[in-house]
């Protein structure tokens, strides 16, 4: 006997997204080192292209170069680390055999609020786990590193597809069993986040493909969303932009003028209305080039010119 319920659609996708994902996705095991601790981590990476090489998240890694990821079908290879960029929590790890088929990316910029989402990955060390809930927030912010080093994720997505320790570095896909994200942290009891698949992460991946790192541009500021007021929203045909809530001294921003409480409507010609806007042109290309920003100050709009300069993170 059949039925059309809804709960059977549900279970449909879900097991659908399983079956197309798990055999992409590996279990990690890292040799981790240190002056009080030896023994060896657990994550997850999701395969990224035919010939080995694998996305998963910096904190996995950690410092080693080194580890075995195991397949779903039951085969294992030794892996090195090609570079890690801790200020987005992301890895790229090559495997030294040809690995199955790569899984099928998604964009996060188009997901919305309740939908569903299904993550895999190996919690605990249990390849090919599968849980599903959906999207309970978007635009959440990530702290990682620490210090003068630490930064925001910008852009975050938050679910309750339920996450555990290994599942970091596992798949975050929609209904149609491509990737939108990487598992990254369990936040609490029902709440886990992932970085999301889009522009500012391919690049990111691609530089640590390229380069085995990532080069950063560095304006000195932290801001937040803002709502415009309404004759600006209008007249930009937007509802928001970003308040400077912070200016490091002697950054490039304090250089060029900039203050706490501008509001920044656009960066090099394009609009800025919320943190990846401004990050996603902080790349290899803005460092040390001019770049002309448009804020509001006191209900009046001030043109700047910035020159981004690389950020150092060692």
């Amino acid at each position: 006997m059949t039925s059309d319920t809804p709960l059977d659609a549900y279970s449909q996708i879900v097991a659908g997204v399983a079956a197309e994902l798990t055999p992409k996705v590996a279990s990690l095991r890292v040799p981790h080192q240190g002056d009080r601790y030896r023994g060896e981590g657990l994550g997850s990476a999701v395969i990224y292209t035919p010939d080995g090489f694998l996305l998963t998240n910096a904190h996995v890694v950690g410092r080693a170069d080194h580890g075995t990821a195991l397949f779903a079908d039951g085969t294992s290879a030794a892996f090195h680390v090609v570079g890690a960029d801790p200020l987005s929590d992301l890895a790229v790890v090559r495997a030294d055999i040809p690995t199955p088929d790569p899984a099928a990316l998604g964009e996060a910029d188009d997901l919305v609020v309740g939908q569903l989402v299904v993550a895999v990955g190996s919690p605990l060390g249990l390849t090919g786990s599968v849980t599903a809930g959906v999207v309970s927030a978007l635009g959440r912010s990530l702290p990682t590193g620490s210090g003068a080093r630490a930064r925001l994720v910008e852009d975050v997505i938050q679910t309750d597809a339920a996450l555990n320790p290994g599942n970091s570095g596992g798949a975050l896909a929609d209904s149609r069993a491509r990737v939108v994200g990487i598992n990254t942290a369990v936040a609490g009891v029902g709440l886990g986040l992932a970085v999301p698949i889009n522009a500012t992460t391919r690049k990111i991946v691609a530089a640590l493909m390229r380069d085995g790192r990532v080069r950063r541009a560095y304006l000195g500021i932290t801001s937040v969303p803002t709502p415009l007021p309404a004759k600006y929203s209008a007249r930009f045909g937007r509802a928001s932009g970003l308040r400077v809530s912070e200016v490091m001294p002697d950054s490039p921003a304090a250089r060029a003028g900039l203050r706490p409480g501008d509001l920044l409507l656009t960066a090099g010609g394009s609009p800025v209305t919320r943190g990846q806007d401004l990050q996603k042109l902080m790349f290899t290309e803005a460092i040390g080039k001019p770049l002309a920003i448009t804020v509001m100050r006191n209900g009046a709009l001030v043109d700047v010119i910035a020159e981004p300069a690389e950020l150092v993170t060692a």
